[in-house]
């Protein structure tokens, strides 16, 4: 009597990894309806686009490692503030593995409130994103 599942497969000549499409529903941000589906650039966009609305932690829909943590940066120094939410950005695109990183980070502060202005770079060419947070 076997007590381990048996297999008929041949690891000896490897593994070959396949990347899966990134196929999705697009939606509009002016109708706020789905305008089709999408793929590669469409699709990462709109990926970037919600990872940096979305607070981590707060919305049982998505899972932990999805989204960004801003809540941390009201009350700090605008200085602070702006280092560490290069580092969050940096830190929210890392499970994606259609995302590459950012460049070109740059941030104002008016009435209170920050605009970072940051590149994206991705597999399939770079989406620029503005992130507003509150300081006070």
């Amino acid at each position: 009597m076997q007590t381990l599942p048996q297999a008929d497969i041949d690891l000896s000549q490897g593994i070959v990894f396949q990347d899966q499409p990134s196929l999705t529903w697009i939606a509009d941000p002016v109708t706020h309806r789905l305008r089709g589906r999408g793929d590669n650039y469409d699709a990462v966009r709109q990926a970037v686009e919600i990872i940096v609305n979305v607070e981590r932690f707060r919305w049982q829909i998505y899972t932990p490692n999805f989204g960004i943590e801003l809540d941390g940066l009201l009350g700090k120094d605008s200085g602070y503030a702006a280092s560490e939410l290069q580092r969050r950005l940096t830190d929210a695109f890392v499970p994606d593995d259609r995302l590459l990183g950012i460049s070109d980070f740059s941030y104002t502060v008016e009435d209170g409130v920050m605009a970072a202005s940051v590149t994206v770079n991705t597999v399939f060419g770079p989406v620029q994103t503005i992130v507003g947070v509150k300081l006070r």
